[in-house]
């Protein structure tokens, strides 16, 4: 800037300016030479080391352009590479397109060499399973008429290959079928073999191979009838032979050979035949009366365990006649159970009447043979609810095999059944003081005896429906009986109980033949004999009581017989239209009762009442119709007898009925109808002397007083 300026002032003389440059330029270049020669080793050295530089750049010039030739040739060579390896890849595409559809194609014609190895020697498992169905496959295919795409849009049968293998193919079938007859046939030959374990070889030996009788019904039907028909025949002797033997062991069981019911175990026994049923052999027989806890043994399904029975015969055990049937029974329906669903799983069809046809012929006989000397009627009613019991077991399964065999079972107990009520009712019907050794005024045997036989039978009844909790056998408090409560509930549970009863046995039984009553079902008759039975027993009741001398003693003894029947009736929780029915005849007989006693010690003014209330209600003005006279004797009478009087009926009371608990209420009863008549008594004087009472009624006793005596004698139970 200081050179341009001063050009631009013309201060600077460019001659003189350009002197001194020249002098610098001058004297840097002799400075640059004194360097240079300062310096020339090195610049030497320098250049000696350029030039071998410039001989090595040249060397790798020459190579790099040998190279390039080279690479120019070797281009060349890759584009043909690449032109042949994309020929070599659609080749290679190509050939492995033909080898799937080759590969598929061999599949599904050619016999593996380790599948005809296992066909033709290996042992039969899993592995030979899956050989066959793999040859089955093979074979289908082989003989396939429409088009595939794993034969490249042909037929397979008419292809060479397919054509040449099915013969190949229907051989090595044959050797499979020959192989899977045997090895069915080993199997089914087990199953006659003593103490074998049937479901482990119907399991593993046969169901696990079920495909393979599937095999033989398409390969050769007439094998797999073979196998089918074996099978019928080794599996129904196994199960004949395993009943018969069975049913021999629970026979020895029975505790009804020595201690079951006979001809003579009616209702009305005579009273010789009833001293011998007293003695101490007897008294271990089974009650054919009395229900006890049978029904809850036999019908419990839940805890019920089937009969183990060398084990009961290894400890001594007997059981009664229903359990052993209810045993078999279920042993019966597992196995026909088991049948069912092994014949449909292993050959597709039923063979229930094959296999069990003689295994039932046999129960049904031997049940033929118990029935001839059967005279148990609990224990036939117990058997044909098991057979109900087991249906719906059956139902449940979706198995109904056992339908017939369940209906014979009850055509042949049911009038078995009907035969012993109708010597029961024979036994009521013609039975007489004099056959029945006699009567007195405690409850009578016959009574007992029916009550507990009819109980018995609603119990059996009842028993597994949704109100069996009322049917347990348990002893339950004493209802205290009023015509009131008995009028409010009679016909509502008459009609509960008569549905209840219908409903367990009405549907599954057919009808007893003949009679007036053959449209009916069995379970109608059976409810119809316990109705017959109730009105013959009132009758023959009656008919005892008529041996007695006065009316009173008759009275007690219907009572105490009809409080024995409601008493049972109330222990074993049975309601219904029974109940009612005897109910009713007890409060009957206890008013009747009620005033037998009380005219015994106060006839006078009951009929002093009785007589005059009526009168003294439409004329009650009127007192000339009155004895004063009369009256005040019943009073001076009562007054001074009435203490005496109650304390002789407490007396009675106690020694008529054996019923403590019904002899209190009843005294309840009498006192209190007592207390009535005198109440009306009190209630005559008063109306016929409403203006002033005479001297003698200040004798009345207060009905305070007989009040606090009353409630000293009827205890409040």
């Amino acid at each position: 800037p200081s050179l341009k300026a001063a050009l631009a002032d013309g201060s600077l003389d460019l001659t003189s300016y350009s002197s001194t440059v020249e002098a610098e330029l001058h004297e840097l270049e002799t400075q640059c030479i004194d360097v240079y020669r300062s310096k020339k080793e090195e610049i030497s050295m320098l250049r000696r080391e350029l030039e071998s530089c410039d001989a090595v750049l040249a060397a790798l010039q020459e190579m790099l352009l040998g190279f390039q030739a080279d690479l120019g040739g070797l281009s060349g060579d890759i584009r043909n590479l690449q032109e042949k390896s994309r020929s070599l890849g659609i080749q290679l595409r190509n050939r492995r397109q033909a080898e799937s559809g080759l590969k598929k194609f061999l599949d599904h014609i050619v016999i593996a060499p380790n599948l005809v190895h296992a066909i033709c020697r290996g042992p039969v498992n899993d592995n030979f399973l899956k050989c066959v169905q793999d040859l089955n496959r093979i074979q289908k295919d082989i003989h396939d008429e429409t088009p595939q795409d794993w034969s490249c849009g042909e037929a397979p049968s008419r292809t060479v290959a397919g054509y040449e293998m099915q013969e190949h193919v229907q051989k090595l079938r044959l050797v499979a079928v020959s192989r899977i007859r045997d090895y069915f046939l080993l199997q089914m030959g087990f199953l006659r073999r003593p103490q074998t374990n049937v479901r482990m070889i119907q399991v593993h030996g046969l169901l696990k191979y079920a495909l393979l009788q599937d095999f033989l019904e398409e390969t050769s039907p007439e094998i797999a009838s073979e196998m089918y028909k074996v099978y019928v025949e080794s599996m129904g002797k196994t199960l004949y032979s395993l009943f018969r033997t069975y049913q021999a062991q629970l026979l020895q069981l029975d505790s009804s050979n020595t201690k079951g019911a006979t001809r003579q175990d009616v209702i009305a026994i005579e009273d010789s035949a009833l001293r011998d049923a007293l003695t101490s052999k007897a008294k271990r027989r089974i009650d054919s009366f009395t229900l006890g806890y049978r029904a809850n043994d036999v019908l419990e399904e839940s805890s019920f365990r089937p009969i183990l029975a060398h084990v009961a015969l290894a400890e001594g055990k007997t059981y009664p006649y229903e359990m052993l049937f209810r045993s078999l029974v279920v042993h019966l329906t597992d196995a026909v159970t088991n049948e069912f669903v092994f014949s449909r799983q292993f050959f597709k069809r039923d063979a229930f009447q094959q296999l069990f046809s003689a295994t039932l012929g046999l129960l049904l006989e031997q049940l033929e043979n118990y029935l001839f000397g059967c005279h148990d009627a609990l224990a036939l009613l117990l058997m044909i609810k098991i057979t109900h019991v087991q249906g719906r077991v059956l139902q449940a399964r979706h198995v109904e095999s056992l339908e017939s065999f369940f209906e014979k079972v009850a055509s042949l107990l049911w009038p078995r059944l009907k035969a012993i009520m109708d010597a029961h009712l024979r036994s009521i019907k013609s039975a007489n003081a004099q056959k029945l050794g006699g009567v007195d005024l405690h409850a009578h045997y016959v009574s007992r005896r029916y009550a507990e036989f009819t109980c018995s039978i609603l119990i059996i009844l009842h028993k597994g429906q949704k109100d069996s909790k009322d049917f347990k056998g348990q002893v339950s408090p004493r209802i205290n009986l009023k015509r009131a409560d008995v009028a409010a509930t009679a016909s509502k549970e008459t009609a509960t109980t008569q549905n209840q009863n219908n409903s367990e046995l009405m549907a599954p039984v057919e009808p007893l033949p003949g009679g007036k009553g053959s449209k009916a079902s069995a379970g109608d008759m059976l409810l119809a004999d316990l109705d017959t039975m109730q009105e013959e027993i009132i009758s023959l009741l009656e008919r005892l009581a008529d041996k007695h001398s006065t009316n009173k003693k008759r009275i007690i003894f219907l009572i105490n017989n009809l409080d024995q029947i409601v008493c049972i009736f109330q222990e074993r929780r049975v309601v219904g239209k029974e109940l009612n029915r005897f109910i009713e005849l007890l409060m009957t007989q206890r008013e009747l009762f009620v005033e037998e006693e009380l005219l015994m010690s106060f006839s006078k003014m009951i009929a002093f009442v009785q007589q005059t209330e009526s009168h003294v209600n439409t004329n009650s003005s009127s007192s000339e119709s009155i004895n004063p006279q009369v009256v005040e004797v019943l009073i001076r009478e009562f007054s001074s007898n009435w203490k005496g009087a109650i304390e002789q009926i407490n007396r009675n009371v106690l020694s008529y009925f054996s019923n403590f608990r019904n002899g209190m209420e009843i005294l309840k009863q009498v006192l209190t109808q007592l207390l009535l008549y005198y109440t009306r008594f009190q209630d005559i004087i008063r109306k016929v002397w409403r203006n002033r009472q005479p001297p003698f009624c200040k004798d009345l006793v207060s009905t305070a007083i007989i009040l606090a005596e009353i409630k000293k004698h009827a205890l409040v139970i």
